[in-house]
């Protein structure tokens, strides 16, 4: 009768522990045996290290909107005063100034890009960003991102083709998903040729909905596979491009907080098709 008393105020102080419930105050020290005291101990001392490690949460949080707020101004200004100069440079045929310029506004817009992407690695990673995935049909969303590239699509003559019904769905964030997304597509504008053409297709299986973008880029050999989702990796054969190589880490990254995947198919010299695979429900 004592085992079975003992053994369920253990359980009940657990259950308090796990939902975060647990209050010292409501069991008196002089009553608890030792074993159950041992057991209050510990509960005290992980219910101090939630709160110290969600006040440490709140710390990163607030740091990573200082960052991305305080730097957000003084790049425009740059990027202003250097259009500004542009102008006036370029009808005086100062040749070797106007390159110059051009050049300080690409490492301006390639910084401002890269705070971007930091804040939003350092979101994900603290789990400060949090997805709010609902079932939602599919065709908006592919229209969206492709509105988005079709400016980088265009400038490189490069089509986009989008094959989705009216009915496929999954389950999924859209603003976050979306990111995702214009990432893929992204990268296949970036590493495809001019006049090439880029396939961004749906095909529904039993639990998840895949969106497949395929490109017909120079592909990515099988020893480089499985190093493309790192942070800031970058192949060899791309370091002239632009990019900072965290596009395909943060679009894996928000599948994963979807309870969804990233794959990956290629053949160097044959493009690459990227898999995003959504969960069709909850």
């Amino acid at each position: 009768m004592f085992e079975s008393r003992t053994l369920k105020r253990l359980d009940q102080m657990l259950e308090e522990g796990i939902r975060g419930e647990f209050h010292e105050s409501a069991y008196d020290e002089s009553r608890l045996s030792r074993l159950e005291s041992k057991w209050k101990q510990f509960l005290e001392n992980s219910g101090i290290a939630r709160a110290n490690l969600e006040q440490e949460k709140e710390n990163i949080k607030g740091l990573i909107s200082d960052i991305s707020h305080q730097t957000k101004t003084p790049l425009s200004n740059i990027r202003l005063y250097g259009e500004l100069l542009r102008e006036r440079l370029e009808p005086s045929g100062m040749e070797e100034e106007t390159e110059l310029l051009r050049q300080m506004l690409s490492q301006a817009e390639r910084l401002e890009f890269l705070i971007q992407s930091l804040t939003k690695m350092s979101r994900l990673e603290s789990n400060i960003l949090t997805v709010q995935p609902s079932r939602q049909k599919l065709k908006g969303l592919l229209e969206a991102a492709r509105e988005e590239i079709l400016p980088k699509a265009g400038a490189r003559n490069i089509t986009i083709y989008m094959d989705c019904s009216e009915n496929a769905a999954a389950y999924y964030d859209r603003k976050w998903t979306l990111e995702a997304l214009y990432n893929l597509l992204d990268n296949a504008v970036k590493y495809s040729p001019e006049g090439s053409e880029i396939h961004v297709s749906v095909k529904e299986y039993e639990l998840y909905t895949a969106v497949a973008v395929k490109d017909q880029g120079m592909g990515i050999s099988e020893e480089e596979l499985p190093r493309i989702y790192g942070r800031f990796y970058r192949s060899g054969k791309v370091q002239q491009k632009e990019g900072v190589g965290l596009g395909l880490y943060l679009a894996r990254e928000i599948l994963r907080k979807e309870n969804g995947y990233l794959k990956a198919e290629s053949k160097e010299g044959e493009g690459s098709t990227f898999w995003m695979f959504l969960q069709k429900d909850d």
